[in-house]
């Protein structure tokens, strides 16, 4: 199988080998739709170091994560180098600025391109931030509640967020942000909002790392906002069964209890983006600046919750 994209003839090796089983989706299948998908993926891949999930046998065989990018891999095929604080050395990794290194990553059987949350222009300091809003059953209706209430937080703070599935069991509640601050100061800003979280809502939200002390309630997942930590961006497909897709919504949507975190999968989705557009187009149009006074604000409504935890 060959795919003709921005002017590279990428060969899709063993196309047929099926990935998803429950429902016959092939390494063909996969780089079809990421080549159908990529106008509208591309913007939020766009600049952004990657680490790739990749599953050489479907999603039933052995799995790793890949940072740095092989030596094999085309010199077309975009690239940063990073900085690895373990050891303090650098190393490349992919970045995704066309359709074609999607195709050629799924030829690579790498179903989910995990990003970071800055881009390679300034990797100390991040354009969004990420609330993971991890619920502890499958009952989306909890989860659903959660994201509405975190929603009234930020708006507290003068920030209007955005809401995706993350086409396993959760929602991703995300915010433009300018790249002013550093990793370090984006972290402790998300720290406080999940703590403000638990305070205002103790019976829905913890901030409780450990799965055995989080009593039942979602967990505010606030740990991605660090250097060199990832995410998984919109349109990805998700490792799980019937490959579903993380998929951002319209608020309006989310009241519909219907929809799930696996509601929209590389089946259904673009018939959706045939109907709608991306509710996040705009996402990167006005980003936030996180204030002296909105830091204030929170500080003061910790307080007024009964805080610090």
């Amino acid at each position: 199988m060959r795919i003709d994209v921005d002017k590279h003839e990428i060969s899709i090796s063993n196309a047929e080998k099926i990935l998803f089983p429950d429902v016959e989706v092939s390494k063909g299948d996969l780089a079809q739709y990421y080549l159908q998908i990529a106008e509208v993926m591309l913007p939020h891949l766009s600049g952004r170091p990657i680490s790739m999930q990749r599953f050489p046998n479907g999603v039933d065989g052995v799995n790793f994560y890949q940072k740095e990018i092989p030596d094999y891999f085309p010199e077309w095929v975009q690239r940063a180098s990073v900085k690895v604080l373990e050891d303090n050395s650098h190393q490349d990794q992919v970045i995704i600025e066309n359709a074609a290194t999607l195709v050629y990553l799924a030829d690579q059987a790498c179903i989910t391109p995990h990003t970071w949350l800055c881009r390679k222009e300034d990797l100390e300091r991040p354009d969004k931030l990420i609330f993971d809003l991890d619920p502890p059953s499958g009952d989306f209706s909890e989860v659903r509640e959660g994201a509405f209430k975190m929603r009234e937080i930020l708006q507290s703070l003068e920030l209007d967020p955005y809401v995706m599935t993350t086409g396993s069991r959760g929602l991703h509640i995300a915010i433009p942000i300018q790249p002013r601050e550093d990793f370090d100061k984006v972290h402790e800003f998300t720290a406080k909002v999940a703590e403000l979280s638990a305070l205002r809502f103790p019976k829905l939200f913890t901030v409780e790392m450990q799965k055995k002390d989080r009593g039942g309630k979602i967990f505010v997942d606030y740990l991605r906002n660090s250097y060199a930590q990832t995410s998984v961006p919109p349109y990805a497909v998700r490792a799980k069964p019937g490959a579903p897709v993380a998929t951002p919504l319209d608020w309006d949507e989310l009241k519909d209890t219907s929809i799930n975190s696996q509601s929209y999968n590389i089946k259904n989705i673009l018939r959706r983006m045939g109907q709608k557009d991306d509710p996040w187009k705009h996402f990167f149009r006005h980003p936030y600046h996180i204030t002296d006074k909105q830091q204030e604000s929170l500080k003061d409504q910790i307080s007024r919750s009964g805080g610090p935890l």
